[in-house]
């Protein structure tokens, strides 16, 4: 169900079905960027759902989500090669995989946003909505740049995280995503270097399913499930390099 219409509910998604192992796409497609991203991103999760789909047990199908955005992510960012599929114009090719890119590092500001407030929300359940704009602000400079003027539109600041409906819909799923996003980097980093042997290594990990611990199916991937300063600045910087060869 990928075209938006009146009344449909927002967000987008992959559900499996188990029974069959054949998974469902749903997301709002308004012929944007976006679109495209969330359908390969949907599109990774419907594969991990494939290359599960004969594990026996019914909990061994569905992983934790530093596994499961592992699976959507790392798409998103091998199939760019393809994506002049999408933008036959090398301009525009250009600057949807800068677009693209640019918001792979921002992830990290964000999800460290998010995850930080909803903890102070829920460890202060009796806060008054003056104390929630107050901290919500604070947390977002903190993390963000302060340099984007909100000159005459300060009144909207406060309320900006309620755009992340994981807030209201699954409360601390989100941390979830900057795990999986430097995953995702460094399965990218190994398909620059060898194509096939980084697919090889996203189909076997995925299989696994979840019937191995975390870590162990980063490594079946052939990368880190590691959150040091050093790596994570490793995979910014290469980002960042692949942006300035665009």
């Amino acid at each position: 169900d990928l075209e938006s219409r009146k009344g449909k509910a927002p967000g987008g998604y992959n559900y499996p079905l188990d029974e069959t192992g054949v998974p469902f796409i749903f997301m709002n497609a308004t012929s944007s960027l976006r679109d495209v991203v969330t359908m390969l991103h949907e599109g990774g999760h419907a594969v991990h759902s494939f290359l599960t789909r004969r594990l026996p047990l019914s909990a061994d199908k569905h992983p934790p989500s530093e596994v499961a955005e592992l699976a959507s992510m790392s798409m998103e960012l091998m199939s760019m090669d393809h994506w002049d599929v999408f933008f036959q114009d090398p301009a525009e090719l250009r600057r949807a995989k800068k677009t693209h890119l640019e918001s792979v590092l921002e992830t990290f500001p964000w999800v460290a946003t998010i995850d930080k407030f909803q903890h102070w929300v829920y460890e202060n359940p009796n806060h008054t909505e003056a104390q929630r704009h107050q901290r919500w602000t604070e947390i977002f400079q903190h993390f963000n740049q302060r340099t984007v003027s909100w000159s005459g539109l300060e009144q909207f600041r406060p309320y900006l995280w309620q755009k992340q409906l994981h807030l209201y819909e699954v409360p601390f799923y989100y941390i979830e995503y900057a795990m999986a996003q430097l995953g995702a980097i460094a399965v990218w980093r190994n398909f620059r270097q060898d194509p096939a042997a980084a697919l090889a290594g996203y189909q076997r990990a995925l299989a696994l399913g979840y019937t191995v611990p975390i870590g162990e199916v980063y490594a079946a991937a052939g990368i880190r499930f590691d959150f040091s300063t050093e790596y994570l600045r490793q995979l910014a910087d290469f980002v960042r390099e692949e942006m300035a060869a665009l």
